[in-house]
């Protein structure tokens, strides 16, 4: 069955709410300018917290090697869906943007130890850090209750992104570079 007046209706509020963007004005009053997608501020979260993990051989790895970059740090696992979708932009923003100063480290919340995650890493050809995950770093970064939960943290370790669930690249991507620059 069909309403042709709600269909009317709605068509009617998009063209209204399309004039009122347009409608917008600045002080003086004549039109604003449409910001840049990449010229966003993104706001400080709070301080990053230091931790430590081993990665896969059992190293240790530090936040504090990573100062002065501008880091993302993914909680993920093998099994999760969302999180095996977003590494192949992951490992695509590192290599575009390595030399810049941006780093992915990847926090493993496998139960089944490094030697999946390693397998994983090789098989797929991850080329960033991949560290096992312990209660105290997940507790020192907040519930983790989803993944992938990503922090992305600017060079004065300070987060400013907290994202939950599988974001596009390309949106990512922006919000990677406004903090390289």
């Amino acid at each position: 069955m069909k309403h042709p007046d709600f269909f009317r209706a709605a068509l009617l509020a998009v063209a209204i709410a399309g004039l009122a963007a347009c409608a917008k004005q600045d002080a003086t009053g004549g039109p604003v300018a449409a910001a840049s997608a990449t010229a966003f501020p993104l706001p400080v979260l709070g301080a990053a917290p230091e931790w430590k993990l081993k990665d896969v051989n059992g190293a240790v790895v530090s936040s504090e090697q990573f100062k002065g970059k501008v880091l993302g740090v993914d909680f993920w696992a093998t099994w999760c869906g969302p999180c095996r979708m977003e590494i192949p932009g992951y490992v695509e923003l590192q290599n575009k943007y390595g030399k810049d100063g941006f780093v992915m480290v990847g926090v493993s919340m496998d139960q089944e130890g490094p030697a999946v995650v390693k397998s994983f890493v090789e098989k797929y050809a991850v080329p960033y850090q991949m560290v096992m995950n312990d209660d105290a770093v997940t507790a020192a970064f907040g519930p983790i209750d989803a993944i992938p939960t990503t922090f992305l943290i600017d060079r004065e370790g300070k987060v400013r992104d907290r994202k939950v669930g599988a974001e596009a690249t390309a949106d990512y991507e922006k919000k990677i570079a406004s903090l390289l620059n």
